[in-house]
């Protein structure tokens, strides 16, 4: 019999920079073991995701993270005292550390949560990711933190251009000389902050895995795949499950050594010479994690299981050849919905 759960979801922004909310709604839905509801947290009023009606049983607006830790969690309590939930998954990198710092504070209220701890979660942020790969024995390209326009002129002290410059949360732009550096530098720093970083551009072909630790040191599921078309966002429109051994062991050995809980994703460089570099961490999961619910991991639900205390034996058998492709919908909305998403903060 399915186990009753309410379970509480960010990221619903499902643009041409999709955020992980809704694929992840739909591996739940498509869940065997449990049977959810779903309660839909919005930080914009047009978030796509608040007009699929078969995806949410509830949406409630909350406030940035950056607002204030207290706000926001006041919000939440606010929220669970209306529509009590059982746990929550949070999807967007920039919410994370907030609700990592809260997760005793949402225990207290019954709330659960599957998240990586600080250490986890700050040993692997970009501008340490070198130390990171000596840690764990794995390459990564060499980069330098920006904290100021000043220091893009010590760039070709360190690198030869093209570079790749990367938000300290998200965006990576490839380029190939100082003036394209100062330009995403200041819009990289007005959207998310300093430092920006500066990494090696290692030439080779993008590949990258979706996974689940379970905190001590076991892989319960992870999915690889190449990315078949990428956008100016550098965000993979189309991507194809490949059998590679040595992606996967490099997976599985970063979960065992790092006792990683929670979902990943590991962005890697796969050169001509048959080396991975490790360009990037994400702790959470990615936006085309519904690529593996298709190939026969159903990380989502994985995930609730854990959060709620259940065993989840390891997956290991993936399909191979199975594809994703994003396309674009019109969504036709009816702008009561609009109203009440923006004046009362609920629908």
């Amino acid at each position: 019999m399915k186990k009753d759960v309410t379970i509480a979801i960010t990221g619903l922004n499902n643009t041409d920079n999709p955020g992980p909310g809704v694929p992840v709604i739909r591996g739940l839905k498509e869940s065997t073991k449990l049977n959810v509801k779903i309660i839909g947290l919005v930080y914009e009023n047009l978030e796509p995701g608040i007009y699929m009606k078969e995806l949410t049983d509830k949406i409630y607006m909350i406030p940035y993270p950056s607002g204030g830790a207290e706000a926001f969690l006041n919000r939440l309590i606010e929220i669970y005292q209306k529509t009590a939930f059982d746990l929550i998954i949070p999807n967007l990198d920039a919410e994370l550390f907030t609700f990592m710092k809260a997760e005793s504070l949402l225990n207290q209220q019954g709330i659960k949560a599957f998240l990586p701890g600080f250490s986890q979660f700050e040993e692997r942020q970009k501008n340490v990711l070198e130390k990171y790969g000596e840690k764990y024995n794995v390459l990564v390209p060499k980069s330098i933190s920006l904290t100021s326009a000043a220091d893009i002129a010590k760039i070709t002290d360190h690198f030869d251009y093209p570079v790749f410059v990367k938000g300290k949360f998200y965006d990576a732009h490839l380029a190939y000389n100082p003036d394209q550096v100062a330009g995403y530098f200041h819009s990289l720093n007005a959207k998310w902050g300093l430092p920006v970083i500066i990494q090696q551009y290692v030439k080779g072909t993008e590949v990258n895995v979706v996974a689940l630790g379970d905190g001590q040191g076991q892989t319960i599921a992870a999915v690889p795949m190449r990315k078949q078309f990428i956008t100016d966002k550098g965000k993979a429109w189309s991507g194809i499950t490949i059998a590679d051994k040595k992606l996967l062991d490099i997976t599985h050995s970063l979960i065992e050594k790092s006792k990683w809980k929670g979902g990943m994703e590991l962005e890697m460089i796969k050169t001509a010479a048959g080396e991975y570099y490790l360009i990037e961490i994400n702790p959470r999961i990615p936006a085309w994690v519904y690529l593996a619910v298709g190939a026969g991991q159903n990380i989502p639900e994985a995930l609730a299981l854990l959060a709620i205390g259940k065993k989840v034996e390891p997956m290991t058998q993936y399909d191979i050849g199975k594809m994703f492709v994003r396309y674009s919908y019109d969504l036709i909305a009816d702008i009561n919905d609009f109203r009440k998403i923006s004046i009362d903060g609920e629908i």
